[in-house]
């Protein structure tokens, strides 16, 4: 049967659902991130320790998204969803929570919104990367999918920036409210703009001529985890997130402590390398498993798992240097080179199912990395600083970073070992 994608979607329609989109995402990882350069001040203001720093910008979001994550792709996969809209009201949500959270009075309280927070944002990515992986063909998907993963750096970049001068001009709960309204607006835009192509009259038609029931869940979920490349990419996918979400948020808390600068310098200087190094470091991996993976499907994956390797030592080298501004140099290369994971890895998830389970096997890769990553990124590095702390004070944090920078070789391993298995697997199930 055709795919969306075989429909001749016109390009101009193609182009503004991937930067409306993209838009979309940038916003999720502004809101997503803002919590990382606002954890000092906050800690401060509400008294919390390291663990609780690690509860509130991890798990607590992580659980519900993961949790929801599942069933809204389920829900994403039905043949009727209008996946536009329902990235619309889960945007709208997600944008309220976060302006909730800075009407926080304690602890708990920041906890629940940040928990609605996660609520909202489940309901972004599974149905997005459907969407797209239906509108783009197969040959651009690492691409088009990796242009979509820019919201990562890009958001987390004016997250960083703009919160970091929020808090440092106005307060950080003044930065929640400034940042969280925009996302509101937003919604009604995607709400009457973006259209689902299998909603349109030639999708319908040919729905009519090719029914696509919906997949049993029992068997969406065996097709996703059947594939033995899938489960490695899993495990790579997972790791990777682990060490990204915590070293970002305990490397905003690092040049706070250990080199005793302000929220908003940390979100100019430190925003700056992550988010254009990860920018670079997206588009960069995108296009060499398009470029490679063209010619030898393997090599899909042979750039994250050398990229990986390679940051380990230089990622090293700038948490021990006394300098500041020389460590942030020193970190502009393992941001480059630990990004190029994003789009080859969303793309072969998608690749590596049929149509029908496309929103579940990236909810499924979603539910890992989050609920691994972000929901115990933060948190494990957290305890292991609060650990540390007897012995090494504010220089806790820059210990936790060293062993961070080592397990980079964990994942690099997994998606060598995954990039086994593509030749055999990847596309090969309609």
């Amino acid at each position: 049967m055709a795919t969306t994608a075989d429909t001749a979607t016109p390009p101009n329609s193609v182009r503004l659902t991937l930067w409306l989109l993209l838009t979309v995402y940038v916003f999720n990882f502004i809101d997503r991130q803002i919590v990382n350069i606002l954890a000092e001040p906050i800690a401060r203001d509400l008294d919390l320790n390291d663990t609780q720093i690690g509860l509130m910008t991890g798990l607590a979001f992580a659980l519900f998204y993961t949790v929801l994550g599942i069933p809204i792709a389920r829900f994403a996969d039905r043949p009727t969803t209008n996946r536009p809209r329902l990235i619309a009201v889960a945007l709208g949500l997600w944008s309220a929570m976060t302006a909730l959270c800075g009407l926080a009075q304690n602890f708990w309280q920041l906890l629940l919104a940040r928990i609605g927070v996660g609520v909202g944002e489940a309901g972004c990515t599974p149905p997005a990367h459907s969407l797209i992986a239906d509108i783009v063909p197969p040959e651009k998907r690492s691409s088009a999918l990796a242009f979509y993963s820019l919201g990562i750096p890009v958001g987390t970049l004016l997250g960083m920036l703009i919160g970091g001068m929020l808090a440092d001009f106005v307060g950080w709960r003044e930065a929640f409210v400034i940042v969280g309204l925009p996302g509101v607006m937003l919604a009604l835009i995607v709400w009457f703009v973006l259209r689902d192509p299998r909603r349109s009259d030639a999708a319908a038609i040919l729905r009519a001529k090719n029914p696509t029931p919906e997949l049993p869940l029992r068997q969406a979920v065996a097709e996703v985890m059947g594939s033995r490349a899938f489960l490695l990419l899993l495990c790579a996918g997972s790791a990777a997130a682990f060490l990204s979400y915590g070293k970002t948020t305990w490397t905003t808390i690092f040049f706070q402590r250990t080199h005793d600068l302000s929220p908003g310098q940390v979100g100019l200087w430190f925003g700056v390398i992550a988010g254009v190094g990860g920018m670079m470091g997206t588009w960069l991996g995108g296009y060499l498993a398009d470029r490679f993976g063209a010619k030898n499907r393997r090599h899909v994956l042979t750039a994250p798992a050398i990229g990986m390797a390679l940051a380990v030592p230089l990622a090293i080298a700038a948490y021990q240097a006394s300098s500041w501004p020389v460590a942030l140099t020193l970190l502009f290369v393992p941001q480059v080179l630990n990004s190029f994971y994003y789009g080859p890895t969303y793309s072969a998830a998608q690749g590596l199912v049929p149509l029908r389970a496309r929103a579940i096997a990236a909810a499924a890769l979603l539910f890992f990395q989050n609920l691994i990553g972000l929901g115990l990124g933060p948190l494990f590095f957290g305890m292991l600083s609060d650990w540390l702390q007897p012995a090494y004070g504010a220089e806790s944090v820059r210990y936790v970073l060293y062993g961070a920078a080592v397990l980079g070789l964990v994942p690099a391993f997994f998606f060598w070992r995954c990039s086994l298995h593509l030749d055999r697997e990847l596309d090969q199930k309609g």
